[in-house]
């Protein structure tokens, strides 16, 4: 794969850029951020992250991602899910957590899913998904909902986690790796996409 091949990934929020920098750092890709607004969509996850990338795309003019994430609670059937950011911001993690105090079932799952858009088809997904339950928030504030959830093999949250120790076992990090896997593995139609996209041409142009 070239080294100077790029990807523009659609995101406003560092730190999921940061994140996925630091888990591409060795390979030969460079991660572009590249800000859009992308509109609140509702449904399935996966169909919300299918429709996210063709947009994106639209936007872009070039191959891009996206990535979509939800928290599900089980005693609640999957809920909040994909609304989980307004969610967060409406109750907080007390709130959260205020959700689930009438059940005895305080299991959930995270879940990511990348989307991939070569061209303006059909994009390609990454899902990701890690099992924990809903606890009262641990460690560090500064990531979302990561305090309130705990993973279920070390019994930390994510927020009590060192970045190593997130990025082996996150749901992000499983969709990532999906995704990396597929970009070793098509590396050639990867590439011509890229050269060929209305981006690219555009760039060219101004050369």
């Amino acid at each position: 794969m070239s080294s100077n091949l790029k990807l523009y990934f659609v995101t406003g929020n560092e730190n999921k850029l940061r994140e996925v920098r630091e888990m591409t750092k060795d390979l030969p890709i460079s991660i572009e951020p590249f800000d859009a607004d992308l509109p609140e969509l509702q449904g399935d996850p996966e169909d919300v992250c299918r429709e996210k990338c063709k947009i994106a795309y639209s936007k872009v003019k070039a191959p891009c991602i996206v990535e979509d994430t939800c928290l599900c609670f089980n005693a609640l059937g999957g809920l909040p899910g994909v609304y989980i950011k307004w969610f967060l911001i409406k109750c907080g993690h007390e709130g959260l957590n205020k959700m689930l105090d009438g059940f005895d079932d305080r299991s959930a799952y995270a879940m990511c899913t990348f989307g991939l858009a070569l061209n303006d088809g059909e994009p390609i997904l990454f899902p990701g998904k890690t099992n924990g339950h809903i606890v009262r928030p641990r460690g560090t504030h500064n990531f979302g909902w990561d305090p309130v959830f705990e993973e279920d093999a070390s019994k930390k949250t994510f927020a009590e986690m060192t970045a190593e120790e997130k990025n082996s076992c996150s749901h992000r990090s499983k969709a990532l790796h999906s995704f990396l896997n597929y970009l070793k593995e098509h590396q050639n139609d990867i590439s011509h996409a890229i050269e060929n996209s209305e981006s690219a041409k555009e760039e060219k142009k101004k050369e």
